[in-house]
């Protein structure tokens, strides 16, 4: 098993605490509720090492922060503008790429209600500080750098915001935020916006014209785009507009669960075959199924398999969307704030305190890899799900200057050159060699 570089580094170490910042008693980020490992043979174990190792690790959607060990002090935590990262828990994650969200809507220095500019290129930059005093993670803007993230035993992180909301009505803050290192955004949260509609809301009017102006800019500057929170009209509507595919990066199927939450099949088609990839949800009591009403990594590989099914295998990926800490206690400080009752749909569940299997990133995608291999997935499917078709679109999305450049080139050197580009992109979405061959028996 490969190691990442991680050398005992905490956030904000290189401050002195009670001097530059308050500190808070924060949450285990290994072993906070007992360990769970996918039963496995001691052979099939062995794969998922190999997998491990030699596959690049991507998790959509996660965000890497710790939470404090009393939940109920998150609102001072989040006021004081300074989240603390769990490397120690990343560096075991097995990882080698993740898009972290940051603080979100929850970013509440100077609001309560959240999603305010200031606040969140305060907590962009603050994290930023943070994450430029060690040498494990580090901020990538493009496919190259989970390359050398693998290659180099560090991880990548590409910053991510789940609704565009603090933009408000200026375009321009679009390109701030690429400029700040912001490489996806969502279109909205739970509430409604100056894009469109967010899943909460009871008429879903789609996209508006200037939503539909925001969803240009970010295909032009090489954003990516995610509608996981946005209403199913939005959703749809933002599909047809881009130019380019987009991910819906933490969902499950909405024919599973009956709730807001999760998407309808004609969504999660349509965002397919506009050449998307819609990501795997594990955040607490979403990915339920009348199978496994608790939830557990079982009902999350349900919806999985449930989406590869209806869509094919190279539309599919995972956005676990876990933290380090209590989770659910953190819904419910949050459940006004993000509106995750409403999210939720009428359906009865039976409420955990953890999600078997999959309850932080430190397990997830070990876990993960362990059910696919026990329920006889090739190496090559697996190589596609933990970063093979995210890279695809990637490569299409963030790929602006490559395209800038070759529209630039005089009238008799594009042919050649244009030829050349398109022989690049198809080996790139072919997928990069492997570091080490991988054998793709099942």
């Amino acid at each position: 098993m490969k190691s990442k570089r991680y050398d005992g580094y905490r956030s904000f170490q290189y401050l002195q605490e009670g001097v530059d910042y308050k500190p808070f008693r924060l949450c285990k980020e290994i072993g906070r509720v007992p360990t769970y490992r996918v039963p496995v043979s001691e052979q099939e174990e062995e794969r998922v090492n190999r997998i491990l190792d030699q596959e690049l690790i991507i998790s959509l959607h996660d965000h890497a922060f710790v939470v404090p060990e009393d939940v109920t002090e998150i609102w001072e935590y989040r006021r004081a503008g300074r989240e603390w990262t769990g490397y120690e828990g990343l560096a075991a994650s097995r990882l080698d790429v993740v898009f972290d969200n940051f603080m979100d809507g929850t970013a509440m220095i100077t609001s309560k209600a959240g999603w305010k500019w200031n606040d969140v290129l305060h907590d962009l930059g603050m994290r930023f500080s943070d994450i430029a005093h060690q040498e494990m993670v580090f901020i990538a803007g493009n496919v190259d750098d989970f390359y050398r993230a693998k290659e180099t035993g560090r991880i990548a992180l590409v910053p991510a915001l789940e609704a565009s909301t603090m933009i408000e009505n200026e375009l321009d803050r679009i390109d701030i935020l690429y400029g700040f290192g912001v490489r996806m955004m969502g279109i909205a949260y739970s509430e409604a916006n100056s894009l469109g509609c967010g899943l909460k809301e009871k008429r879903d009017g789609g996209l508006t014209d200037f939503g539909r102006k925001a969803v240009q800019r970010m295909n032009r500057i090489g954003m990516a785009i995610d509608v996981s929170h946005s209403g199913d009209q939005t959703s749809l509507d933002t599909i047809e507009v881009s130019e380019k595919p987009i991910f819906i990066t933490h969902v499950g199927a909405r024919a599973l669960w009956d709730s807001p939450r999760m998407k309808p099949d004609d969504v999660i088609r349509e965002c397919a075959r506009k050449g998307g990839v819609i990501g795997i949800e594990a955040a607490p009591h979403t990915t339920l199924t009348k199978n496994h009403p608790q939830h557990s990594i079982e009902s999350y590989m349900e919806h999985f398999e449930y989406i590869a099914n209806l869509i094919g295998i190279d539309h599919v990926a995972f956005g676990p969307d876990t933290l380090f800490g209590d989770h659910v206690g953190l819904h419910r400080v949050f459940a006004g704030a993000l509106s995750i009752k409403s999210a939720q749909g009428s359906s009865a569940f039976q409420e955990v305190e953890y999600v078997k299997g999959i309850e932080n990133p430190a397990e997830a995608f070990p876990n993960i890899v362990r059910w696919l291999v026990a329920h006889g997935y090739s190496d090559h499917d697996i190589g596609k799900v933990v970063s093979g078709n995210i890279i695809r679109v990637l490569e299409e999305v963030w790929n602006v200057r490559r395209v800038v450049a070759a529209q630039s080139l005089t009238t008799e050197k594009q042919p050649a050159r244009m030829a050349e580009e398109g022989a690049g992109a198809q080996a790139r979405g072919a997928g990069r060699p492997r570091l080490a061959a991988a054998d793709t028996t099942q």
